[in-house]
């Protein structure tokens, strides 16, 4: 499967607001990707994946919980973006996590 970068824009970032972490680290700017615009799923795609659903427990990742499903921990941002949470920290013990499946079918829908 392609990278999730692999069709994105490298930008340099020379923001002032960002003068000082420069200075600190001897760079005169960052090279960073832009902001993806990802397609929130419709009711139709929704009904055409299996979900899987994950009680939210101690010990949880996001990464841990994308290796289990997908074989590959990089994919921890399609259970985030799928769920609406996405940091790890917004996730609570308890919390229904869903799982949706399959990938392949999931990343078409985020036109990645």
């Amino acid at each position: 499967m392609a990278s999730r970068y692999e069709d994105r824009i490298v930008i340099k970032n020379t923001d002032f607001i960002y003068f000082e972490q420069f200075q600190n680290r001897d760079v005169p700017f960052v090279s960073q990707y832009i902001t993806a615009k990802m397609t929130e799923p419709t009711e139709e795609d929704i009904l055409e994946l299996d979900i899987i659903t994950h009680i939210w427990s101690r010990g949880d990742r996001l990464y841990k919980l994308a290796d289990n499903f997908y074989h590959d921990p990089t994919y921890w941002w399609v259970i985030a973006w799928f769920n609406q949470k996405p940091l790890e920290s917004d996730f609570k013990f308890g919390d229904v996590v869903n799982i949706p499946l399959p990938l392949e079918e999931v990343l078409s829908i985020t036109n990645f």
